[in-house]
């Protein structure tokens, strides 16, 4: 039962999940169950593989950095992940979630009014909404599970954060090289290497890390670039 993988994993993640968090994430799946068959969300079906590999492995987060109180946003969230997962687990975040895709907006906006939760989501391209006052360097932590490499998604994500906050980046556990090939991008755009920590995804043999990226000076004006030219001359 998902309620059961849910409560057991938080435990073995040294997670205290409020109390509505269990059924919260039931009905999650069930809204994701629901609208996957009209249109693709995710590949992942099924109430097991739903409860580790997205919200297990999203909730892992909140075991890392504490979010209580924060403002996030969380880019490329697609079907709301890992940003929906971090708000059942710590729902004093003020969650902010950006996708370019309207139908996957639309159901994270769903998936929120169905919970009872106030977080915002916009549909719109991340180097853009970017370059916004509103949203330019005014979050204290920016999240993201995209599949972009760091480098790319660096510069998609650090001019979010404000001076002294986070981008958390989810990769896998084989992403060494990759977090070393993107120190001078992080650099460049105003951040620093904090630390990288690796997890376990309870009820798997999989192991997950998460790059946590300190922001210490503000993001030159010239970044975020076009996304066409941020893929074609990564920095």
């Amino acid at each position: 039962m998902l309620e059961e993988i849910i409560t057991k994993g938080a435990g073995e993640m040294g997670l205290v999940l409020p109390g509505p968090a269990p059924g919260a994430f039931r009905r999650y799946y069930e809204l994701l169950t629901a609208r996957n068959r009209e249109f693709n969300i995710t590949a992942i079906e099924g109430e097991d593989a739903a409860a580790k590999l997205h919200f297990l492995d999203c909730a892992a987060l909140t075991a890392l950095w504490d979010f209580k109180g924060k403002s996030v946003i969380d880019v490329g969230s697609g079907g709301g992940f890992p940003g929906i997962p971090i708000l059942i687990c710590e729902p004093t975040v003020n969650l902010t979630m950006l996708d370019s895709t309207e139908k996957k907006v639309g159901f994270t906006r769903e998936v929120c009014r169905e919970l009872g939760f106030e977080a915002e989501s916009l549909c719109g391209r991340a180097e853009e909404l970017a370059l916004e006052p509103e949203h330019r360097e005014r979050y204290d932590a920016a999240v993201s599970r995209a599949v972009a490499k760091l480098n790319v998604l660096s510069e998609l994500c650090l001019p979010f954060v404000r001076v002294g906050g986070v981008f958390i980046a989810m990769k896998s556990a084989a992403s060494g090289e990759e977090v070393r090939e993107a120190e001078g991008a992080i650099a460049a755009l105003g951040g620093e290497l904090a630390e990288t920590r690796e997890y376990a995804i309870p009820g798997t043999d999989i192991v997950r890390r998460a790059v946590i990226i300190r922001k210490t000076a503000p993001t030159g004006k010239k970044y975020p670039r076009r996304y066409g030219k941020i893929v074609k001359k990564p920095l």
